[in-house]
C-alpha cells in the first residue's frame, strides 16, 4: 500500500478547511444537522497528541480530543477495573494472551488503518512507547510506565511488552497511558521536534473522529472517519466549543447553541433551569475528583520542623470527628456526592468494600484535644496551649463556590469546639503557588484521580511528586507497594492502605461527586466515561439524523 506523506496529508487538511472557511458558523443552524454534536469546554486542546499531554498541557480538554483522534491498543470496561488481564474491551488490539509472569502479547485488529489509509501495525506501539519511555521527551508518562522493559514487534501486526517483575496492572500500563501514533508520518520528525511540528496542528490519528480544524480561541471540530474500522458513528461531526465562564456554558445550553457540558455548574438552581428545558436532560455519572482538607505535616515558616499544631496526629483526628461531613455534603450537593473512606474517588475501583466513613463525635474530638494540653485558658471561646491559640489558616481557590460553601460550614463547626480557622480565599494561580510552596495549614484541595489506585502514591507517598503537606509514612508506603505488586486479587490490599491512610489522618476526606452531565435530548444510547468522558460518543445515536 502506497503510505502518504505527512505533508501531502496536511496539504489535503488545509485545503478542505479553505472550503469551510466561508461557511455558517459550526454550531450555527443546529436543527439542518441533527448528527452534529457541539461539546461546550473550559478549555482549549493545544496539542491533542498521545506523549505529548505533560506539564502545562495535562489537562482534560487535550485528552478529550485526544480519545476521539487515536485509538487505544484497549479500554477500560464498564467495572473501571485496572488490575487483572480481563475487565478491558479490545480496541487496535484485537486480542492479547500471556506467555509468562512478565511477558504480554498483542495482536492488532487488521483491520485497523490510519486516517490516511496507511495499516496500523506493530511498529506504530512500538515508536509510540519508545517516545513514551523517554523521560527527557515525557517524564512523567515515562514515570507511569517505568515497569514496562521492553517493547518489540513480532511481525506487522504483534507486540511484545515485557515487564520488570510480576504486578496486577500490567495490561493497564501497556493499553492506557498511551495510545499508538503513526510511525510512517513522524519517524522522521527529531524526538524533540514533535510538539512543535505541523502534526501537532492537524493529527491523523486511528480513532472515530478526524481532524477538520481549529480556530484558536473558539472551538475545535472534527468529522466521523469513514476509514473507521469499528464503524462510522452515527454522529458526523463533533464541536469542541471554548466558552470559558461557567454562566456562558449554561446560557449557550439553554438558548440552543450547544448540546452537551460535562458537569453543571453551581448553584443548585441550575438543575432546575435544565429540567425546566424539554430538549436538555442531565445525565450523572461518577468523577473522578475527591475534595479533601489537607493537614500541612511542616511549619509553613520552616519546613525543616514539623508543623506546631498540625504534626500531633491527635489533633488532626480530632479535627475530622469534630466535622459532620454528610451534613455539609447534603447541604452542598445534595445526593450529588458522598463522603469518601480515605482517598478514594467515585470512579476509583478499590472503593468497592470499603467501611464507612467515621461519623462525628464531638466528645471524642474534645477528649483528644484536652489530652494534648489544648484547653481555653483565658475564656475567649478559642483553645489555646502554652499562650498559642489553636488557630490555623485555611487556603483555597475563590474559583470553587462548593468549597468556599463547604469551607463556612468548616469554619463554624470547629469553632464550637475552640479552633479558629482563618479563610484565605485567593484566585488559582495564586492558590497552587502557595499549595506547591507549603504556604498553608489546612489546604481546601480537590484534585482529580486515575483509574487506578496506584496514583495514590502520587499525594500519599513520602516520595510523592504531589504531595505539598510533606505526608511520610513508611508504612502506608510498604503497604502501597504490596498492593501495586500482588499479583491475585489485589482489593484487601489496597483497602489495606486505604485505612492504615485514614488512621494517620493526613487529611479529612470531605466529598466525592457525582458529576452532572447535560446532553441533548436527540442522542441516545450515551454511555459517559468517568476515565475520559465522551470517549464511547462513537457509540451514541442519533433520532433525526439523514
Amino acid at each position: 500500500m502506497t503510505r502518504t506523506t505527512l505533508e501531502a496529508w496536511l496539504g489535503a487538511g488545509l485545503a478542505g478547511t479553505a472550503m469551510v472557511a466561508g461557511a455558517p458558523s459550526a454550531w450555527a443552524q443546529r436543527d439542518s444537522d441533527p448528527a452534529r454534536i457541539v461539546i461546550l469546554t473550559g478549555g482549549e486542546a493545544p496539542a491533542p497528541v498521545p506523549t505529548l499531554n505533560e506539564g502545562a498541557l495535562a489537562e482534560t480538554s487535550n485528552t478529550d480530543v485526544t480519545d476521539q483522534l487515536f485509538l487505544h491498543l484497549a479500554d477500560l470496561g464498564p467495572g473501571l477495573v485496572t488490575a487483572g488481564d480481563g475487565g478491558f474491551e479490545p480496541r487496535l488490539a484485537r486480542s492479547w494472551t500471556r506467555r509468562d509472569s512478565v511477558t504480554l502479547v498483542f495482536d492488532l485488529d487488521p483491520r485497523a488503518t490510519w486516517q490516511d489509509g496507511a495499516p496500523v501495525t506493530a511498529q506504530d506501539v512500538v515508536f509510540t512507547f519508545t517516545r513514551a519511555r523517554n523521560p527527557q521527551l515525557a517524564p512523567n508518562l515515562s514515570n507511569l510506565v517505568r515497569r514496562i522493559a521492553s517493547v518489540t514487534a513480532e511481525g506487522t501486526r504483534r507486540v511484545v511488552f515485557r515487564y520488570t517483575r510480576p504486578y496486577a496492572e500490567q495490561l493497564y500500563d501497556a493499553v492506557f497511558h498511551a495510545a499508538p501514533l503513526p510511525a510512517h508520518l513522524l519517524a522522521a520528525i527529531p524526538d524533540t521536534a514533535l510538539a512543535q511540528s505541523p502534526f501537532v496542528q492537524a493529527p491523523v490519528g486511528s480513532g472515530p473522529y478526524r481532524w477538520v480544524r481549529r480556530v484558536p480561541g473558539q472551538f475545535i471540530e472534527l468529522e466521523a472517519n469513514p476509514r473507521f474500522f469499528l464503524g462510522k458513528p452515527a454522529i458526523r461531526r463533533v464541536i469542541y466549543r471554548l466558552a470559558r465562564d461557567s454562566d456562558a456554558r449554561m446560557n449557550l445550553l439553554l438558548g440552543g447553541e450547544a448540546d452537551a457540558m460535562d458537569n453543571l455548574p453551581s448553584p443548585r438552581t441550575n438543575v432546575r433551569r435544565i429540567t425546566a428545558s424539554p430538549n436538555l436532560r442531565l445525565i450523572p455519572f461518577p468523577s473522578s475528583f475527591i475534595g479533601y482538607l489537607l493537614f500541612n505535616q511542616r511549619d509553613p515558616r520552616d519546613s525543616s520542623r514539623p508543623h506546631p499544631i498540625l504534626g500531633d496526629r491527635d489533633v488532626r483526628r480530632a479535627i475530622g470527628l469534630a466535622l459532620d461531613r454528610r451534613a455539609m455534603v447534603q447541604a452542598t450537593f445534595g445526593a450529588e456526592a458522598d463522603v469518601p473512606f480515605g482517598p478514594a474517588s467515585l470512579m476509583l475501583w478499590i472503593r468497592r468494600g470499603a467501611p464507612a466513613p467515621a461519623r462525628p463525635d464531638v466528645a471524642e474530638a474534645r477528649r483528644l484535644l484536652a489530652a494534648r494540653g489544648w484547653a481555653d485558658h483565658d475564656g475567649d471561646g478559642t483553645l489555646d496551649r502554652n499562650g498559642s491559640p489553636l488557630t490555623l489558616r485555611m487556603l483555597l481557590p475563590i474559583s470553587s463556590a462548593f468549597r468556599l460553601q463547604m469551607a463556612q460550614q468548616v469554619q463554624e463547626q470547629l469553632r464550637q469546639i475552640g479552633i479558629r480557622i482563618e479563610l484565605e480565599g485567593v484566585e488559582f494561580p495564586l492558590y497552587n503557588k502557595r499549595r506547591d510552596q507549603g504556604q498553608f495549614d489546612v489546604d481546601f484541595a480537590a484534585t482529580g484521580q486515575d483509574p487506578s489506585p496506584t496514583g495514590l502514591t502520587q499525594s500519599w507517598s513520602c516520595a510523592g511528586g504531589h504531595n505539598p503537606a510533606r505526608f511520610c509514612d513508611p508504612g502506608v508506603d510498604s503497604l502501597i507497594d504490596a498492593a501495586t505488586f500482588a499479583t491475585g486479587d489485589a482489593s484487601q490490599a489496597w483497602l489495606s492502605v486505604l485505612r492504615r491512610i485514614e488512621a494517620d489522618a493526613p487529611a479529612v476526606f470531605m466529598y466525592a461527586p457525582t458529576y452532572l452531565a447535560v446532553i441533548d435530548r436527540r442522542f441516545g444510547n450515551v454511555r459517559l466515561r468517568p476515565e475520559s468522558l465522551w470517549l464511547s460518543l462513537r457509540e451514541w445515536t442519533v433520532t433525526g439524523s439523514h
